[in-house]
């Protein structure tokens, strides 16, 4: 196990180094320095255990039609045995088209990268493919917000149960709303301690707001369960398998020296209402009531 762990670290430092090479300034390729230094003196053999934080990096790309286009990766700790957690910006396409890249890259990579690094294949993928999603007709699309059900097949569903030791931070708050709504998301967050977030929708606007929320500083936050649905008919689409109608901050009987914790009583009923009773087990270890 420690041999295999060895040289998935030699294989993300090695690609996270040839990346240096070929994009030298910050401008084209940002790499979160804590973690690759970490990584690095593991590698090197100055550090015994390796390291706590994830290497993070984003490259940003221009097509060969002069589109801008982020790629953000995360490693996980088995990288390059599994993909990397993988965020997509382009400002110029609809949200239709994002998810249609998105899977459409995603695709590629399961087909032709798994164990192997892949960042340098994403970024030629994104800048010989992301004009032939751009000229994709999204007329029907409600102005790209949606994503029609012909393009919903064959993706996928998923809801996301996040569990944080507390939300408190106004800011923070402020993000969970106004990136599930961005991201077309429905759910709740429930602030306090613990904190609870669940967002429901296409997996790949799932993906993003969970790469953008988890990257805030946290004491501790996680995925504490997810359902992923294939949507492979026109009658199984992404809104008939929703639990919400929108998203919304959640309070329930705010009481405590702080106003920071819940009423769980409440939130089992609200769970319960919207068939999702089974959850508040899988959050706090005993049965609603």
């Amino acid at each position: 196990m420690a041999q295999s762990q060895t040289e998935h670290a030699e294989a993300q430092l090695a690609e996270i180094e040839l990346l240096l090479s070929m994009f030298p300034s910050q401008d084209e390729l940002e790499v979160e320095q804590v973690a690759y230094a970490e990584l690095r003196s593991y590698v090197e053999g100055t550090a015994d255990c390796p390291p706590d934080t994830r290497p993070e990096l984003c490259v940003k790309i221009r097509t060969h039609t002069g589109v801008d286009v982020s790629l953000s990766c995360t490693y996980p700790s088995d990288y390059p045995a599994v993909l990397p957690e993988i965020v997509v910006r382009c400002g110029e396409l609809s949200r239709a088209q994002h998810t249609c890249l998105v899977s459409g890259l995603r695709s590629y990579l399961r087909e032709n990268c798994t164990g192997e690094v892949c960042v340098l294949s994403a970024v030629d993928w994104l800048r010989d493919h992301t004009h032939e999603y751009l000229e994709q007709d999204d007329s029907n699309d409600d102005d790209g917000a949606k994503g029609t059900t012909e393009t919903q097949i064959g993706e996928t569903f998923t809801r996301l149960w996040i569990y944080s030791h507390h939300i408190y931070n106004k800011s923070k708050r402020k993000n969970i709303l106004e990136w599930a709504k961005e991201l077309q998301l429905t759910g709740f967050s429930m602030p306090g301690k613990p904190g609870v977030v669940c967002v429901e929708g296409l997996q790949a606007a799932c993906e993003e707001f969970w790469a953008r929320v988890k990257v805030l500083t946290w004491k501790r936050i996680m995925i504490r369960h997810r359902e992923d649905v294939p949507l492979d008919s026109v009658t199984q689409n992404a809104e008939s398998l929703r639990r919400f109608d929108g998203f919304e901050e959640a309070a329930f009987d705010p009481h405590g020296n702080r106003g920071n914790h819940m009423d769980l009583g409440q939130l089992f009923q609200f769970l319960s209402e919207r068939g999702c009773a089974q959850i508040f087990q899988l959050y706090f270890g005993v049965e609603g009531r």
